[in-house]
């Protein structure tokens, strides 16, 4: 096994910045398109379809859809379509919306099975795919490649971060937003300026934990669950993801003294709230790590004046950088997760 700088998850994390690159200069042109195609025929809600990693980039896709666009967005679960489609009452029925599907493989049969149903029920189908030869995109009326490129590393990293981009790219184009736009042409460096960023000292005393709470709000939601989900494949670190909201309620009661907690951020509406959170977490002792500067709590560092949009992204983008040296103090190895494959295919 390879120094922890060196890893496969490290190496293909850091690859993401000219990923970014190339999925702009290729597909700009197909979500300009796809963009005018939906404010002259807008849909009547959008669905996403995704699992894993990819899900999570859907969630920080949802939020910029609704807080951008105001069209509601929901996740349909892939069993719908399989496990229990021959018990369903009525069709499932998708006619006039917008149906994302998002994956890395493009392989797995419920994914596929759920995209051809909204295609037959009459929803527009646009897959965000990294594979552009998967069946999945054969499915989609509009396939647009993640142009993540190999990634060998059963844990996602590159791929959830241009997936990101791809929702980015979508409702930048759809709402034909300047400012949008403009976060779209500064993600690639700023993904390669967080990467350079540090959060080893934050996390290494993570080496010797057992559970911790992940919480972010907004578009910052996804990034939460993404850090979580890293944790478990790569560190056998049980976490849980929580918006900032909802960790006030049950989940509250397991917080106390020297609890860890790693809460993301961005500089929009939500700030206030998660700062209030942070803040209440410190004072029941919590050992808090926030990229939103509160008293008590550690600073994670982040990249100065990026648009709120992207700051998710960036954030995720540095903690990459550093889970594999984690997963390394625990004793693992963060390219072969216990018990997982690159690929796994549900039904």
């Amino acid at each position: 096994m390879t120094a922890a700088g060196q890893s496969a998850l490290a190496r293909e994390a850091s690859q993401a910045a000219a990923a970014a690159r190339d999925q702009i200069a290729r597909c700009a042109g197909g979500f300009a398109e796809l963009g005018e195609r939906l404010r002259r025929q807008p849909p009547r809600f959008v669905v996403t379809c995704a699992r894993g990693s990819s899900d999570h980039a859907a969630s920080y896709g949802k939020y910029l859809i609704e807080t951008e666009l105001g069209r509601a967005v929901a996740s349909v679960g892939p069993s719908i379509a399989s496990v229990y489609a021959t018990g369903l009452g009525a069709p499932l029925d998708l006619a006039d919306c917008l149906f994302v599907t998002v994956s890395q493989s493009g392989k797995s049969p419920d994914l596929l099975r759920l995209t051809e149903t909204a295609r037959a029920s009459g929803a527009l189908v646009v897959g965000f795919i990294n594979d552009e030869r998967a069946p999945l995109a054969k499915a989609c009326h509009v396939a647009l490649p993640l142009c993540a490129g190999p990634e060998t590393s059963v844990a996602a990293t590159k791929s959830f971060l241009l997936s990101g981009l791809a929702f980015l790219q979508l409702v930048a184009h759809w709402r034909a937003s300047p400012p949008l736009a403009a976060a779209v042409e500064a993600l690639p460096e700023a993904l390669a300026a967080a990467s350079r960023l540090d959060w080893w000292p934050q996390l290494a005393p993570l080496a010797s934990a057992t559970s911790l709470y992940a919480l972010g709000r907004g578009t910052g939601l996804g990034a939460a669950l993404e850090i979580a989900l890293k944790l478990k494949e790569t560190c056998r670190l049980h976490a849980e993801a929580f918006s900032t909201a909802e960790v006030l309620h049950g989940p509250l009661a397991l917080v106390d003294r020297g609890f860890p907690v790693l809460a993301v951020g961005q500089d929009d509406d939500s700030a206030a709230t998660t700062r209030s959170t942070v803040a209440r977490l410190v004072e029941l002792g919590a050992r808090v790590c926030t990229t939103l500067a509160v008293p008590g709590a550690e600073l994670l560092p982040t990249l100065p004046g990026v648009p709120s949009a992207i700051a998710p992204l960036c954030q995720v983008q540095s903690f990459y950088m550093a889970v594999a040296r984690l997963a390394h103090a625990r004793h693992l190895d963060p390219d072969a997760p216990a018990h997982l494959r690159k690929v796994t295919e549900t039904v």
